[in-house]
């Protein structure tokens, strides 16, 4: 049986096989005794994206991890830093202190300063996450093209844009790309956009490779 710890492009978790290319978490969510998720879906403003695989170190997924055998963080895992962004995570400090000086600096950009501390970026994300109560936004409302790396939805179905075509999402990669006018004149922006700005002004996430080359 699957654990509850699979996130969507609109930051629901699901129960679901399939692992992703990244790790990460919103801290502590989970009843180590049952591995079951608690009622809340956060417990900080921080969300991240991290590495599976960082200095060879093992836990026991949604068990108990902290130094003091308590639950420690929950593990999330994502399709890839695509699907994470969306969501509203960014990427962490501490095993992956380059993308998150890449990340900040174009976030920053976006936003029009000339730095911005994780705490400012948590705080500007959390208020526009789908899983946090942001409110769904017309892409039409975006104002200038959306940027590849950025997701929105139609008909019930998460998209991402990718040089000009859109790729459906799911939990074990992307399906054969589409033409933009498939969506139909309708959708709305997934991606906060901020980070939308952010990718605008340079940041490249890493793709799953059923999104192409």
């Amino acid at each position: 049986m699957p654990l509850q710890n699979r996130v969507t492009p609109l930051g629901t978790v699901e129960a679901v096989a399939a692992r992703g290319l990244f790790t990460g978490n919103r801290g502590v969510i989970h009843d180590p005794e049952t591995r079951t998720l608690l009622r809340r879906r956060w417990s900080t403003r921080a969300w991240i994206i991290c590495e599976c695989d960082f200095r060879g170190r093992r836990r026991d997924v949604m068990g108990r991890n902290s130094r003091y055998g308590t639950a420690g963080w929950t593990e999330l895992f994502f399709l890839d830093e695509v699907t994470a962004l969306a969501a509203g995570h960014r990427p962490c400090f501490y095993c992956r202190r380059k993308r998150a000086e890449a990340f900040a600096r174009a976030f920053a950009e976006g936003q029009r300063k000339e730095r911005i501390s994780a705490c400012e970026m948590d705080t500007l994300l959390h208020g526009k996450r789908r899983a946090s109560g942001g409110r769904p936004i017309p892409v039409s409302e975006g104002g200038a093209p959306l940027p590849d790396g950025a997701m929105f939805e139609a008909h019930g179905q998460a998209f991402a844009l990718r040089g000009g075509k859109l790729l459906p999402w799911g939990f074990n990669g992307y399906a054969e790309p589409r033409a933009p006018r498939d969506a139909g004149p309708e959708y709305t922006l997934i991606t906060p956009l901020a980070t939308v700005a952010a990718l605008r002004a340079g940041y490249r996430p890493v793709w799953h490779s059923s999104a192409g080359s």
